[in-house]
């Protein structure tokens, strides 16, 4: 892997006869050169400080080039929502069974996720019963956590967030990533508890962890999960 100069970076990289895209950021807080995987998407992303040039950012992904491929075989690998796949609900991986003939409609069951309709739809429909579901089992949490702690009423977003599991704000309302119906179900009571609890505490002081304990108990071995497993969740779909 060489690199020629130029004026702005390449926008692949050619990492063992694989074509990896590369992400150039500029950071004014940023001390050195760093680089790392964006475990989502697959790609190399590239940071450097303010002053260092691209030239020199350039040479140290050549530097890593056996990282770089390590960490790309490393990557588990995407799940498409497809007929056939397995898809944890709840922590509890569940088969994707089409039916030609069957109802559109996407039904769980204790084994399956069942749906039918036309075939070329199905992903389609299964994100959009994913946030469904998620609307549903993150609202109903949500709900009983707010009276659990007297606070008053907010709305409630559904998204597919990458940066954080979900956020609240000083006037009460919460967002969540619809992934997280796919983590087990006291992880997902966890992170429902943690944004709750900043209606209360819009910080992370001794108050605010002894509220979400209160509310689920320790929050340690779900905040565990969700470093080593949570990214998994975004290669579904």
């Amino acid at each position: 892997m060489t690199f020629a100069p130029m004026a702005k970076p390449p926008e692949m990289l050619l990492i063992a006869d694989r074509a990896v895209p590369l992400a150039v950021r500029r950071s004014a807080r940023a001390r050195r050169i760093t680089l790392r995987i964006d475990d989502t998407s697959g790609s190399v992303v590239l940071t450097l400080p303010r002053r260092v040039a691209l030239a020199e950012g350039l040479a140290f992904v050549e530097e890593k080039r056996r990282w770089i491929e390590r960490r790309l075989n490393s990557l588990p690998p995407r799940v498409p929502f497809e007929a056939g796949a397995v898809i944890p609900v709840l922590g509890r991986e569940r088969n994707v069974i089409w039916t030609p003939g069957r109802p559109r409609a996407v039904r769980l069951d204790e084994a399956a996720i069942r749906v039918g309709g036309e075939r070329g739809l199905l992903a389609q429909r299964l994100e959009a019963w994913f946030k469904r579901y998620a609307r549903e089992e993150i609202g109903s949490r949500v709900g009983v956590m707010r009276g659990r702690i007297g606070a008053g009423a907010g709305r409630l977003a559904i998204r597919d967030t990458r940066s954080r599991w979900g956020s609240a704000s000083a006037d009460g309302n919460l967002n969540f990533s619809w992934r997280l119906v796919m983590a087990p179900d006291w992880v997902l009571d966890y992170v429902v508890a943690h944004e709750v609890a900043h209606l209360k505490h819009m910080n992370h002081g001794p108050r605010f962890w002894a509220l979400v304990a209160k509310l689920v108990g320790d929050p340690d071995p779900a905040r565990c999960w969700l470093r080593t497993h949570g990214s998994g969740l975004h290669r579904y779909g």
